[in-house]
């Protein structure tokens, strides 16, 4: 049946000057894909269980959750912008700047990724003064205590990402300062409890996507630990607002 896990690898037709793998998921935009082999990541989208592998034509993917192939490769497209020709923008910033055109290929198939906006706003509470190695460690922890199991794979347990519901819920504080997470425990808890107390929930953040920015970010801001960078970072990346560029140490690097 369709809702077999598909352990057979399946594929997307993705040029590599399109995606670059390697240098999307790592760089900083989402925390909980884990290297899984040579030239494979693994990782959470929703409650799919991915891990992916790239060949110069071919996205290719494989399921360790149920499947359903159609939903899949639809899930992945959005995920990835696919509807986004990179190619095509790289040749306008190039010509419009010469500092791209010089580092351009430097940066071949980074892709901008549309993310889960709740998941977003929480890592990106957890950003502040933080490292990506760190940030991950603290996802992953939070995602095993309050998240759903979804599967193993290469050694490593995979979970959901919480609900607002699961993160709002009393003893969270308590237990994400057990976990490490610090002064951020209390943002965390108390973001959770402002989204889930909104009468549409979580899909208020969703709805987000079709405000203007500037009402989208104003929005954000009323959430605790959210300041102008953590409202942007979340605008840019999982709201759809691709005028909203967080500026920080490694932006000002380039």
């Amino acid at each position: 049946s369709t809702m077999q896990s598909s352990i057979a690898w399946c594929s997307l037709p993705v040029a590599a000057e399109e995606l670059s793998l390697a240098r999307t998921l790592p760089s900083g935009q989402a925390f909980r894909w884990r290297s899984s082999g040579e030239g494979q990541w693994t990782g959470v989208v929703g409650e799919r269980l991915f891990t992916l592998a790239q060949t110069p034509t071919e996205l290719r993917y494989r399921l360790h959750t149920p499947s359903s192939p159609s939903s899949d490769r639809a899930c992945l497209r959005d995920y990835f912008r696919l509807e986004v020709q990179l190619c095509f923008l790289y040749a306008q910033w190039s010509e419009a700047d010469a500092n791209f055109r010089e580092r351009a290929a430097h940066y071949q198939g980074v892709r901008l990724l549309r993310q889960d906006p709740f998941e977003a706003l929480i890592a990106f509470i957890c950003s502040a003064n933080n490292n990506i190695a760190r940030i991950s460690k603290m996802l992953h922890r939070l995602c095993e205590t309050f998240g759903r199991h979804l599967g193993h794979s290469g050694g490593q347990d995979y979970h959901s990402f919480p609900s607002p519901e699961a993160l709002a819920a009393d003893g969270v504080e308590q237990k994400l300062r057990e976990l490490g997470f610090g002064y951020r425990a209390k943002y965390v808890q108390q973001s959770a409890r402002l989204v889930s107390e909104k009468p549409s929930g979580v899909l208020w953040l969703h709805s987000l996507r079709g405000r203007p920015y500037r009402e989208a970010w104003a929005a954000l801001k009323e959430l605790p630990g959210v300041g102008d960078k953590v409202a942007d970072c979340v605008c840019l990346m999982a709201l759809d607002k691709m005028e909203a560029v967080p500026v920080d140490t490694h932006v000002l690097e380039l």
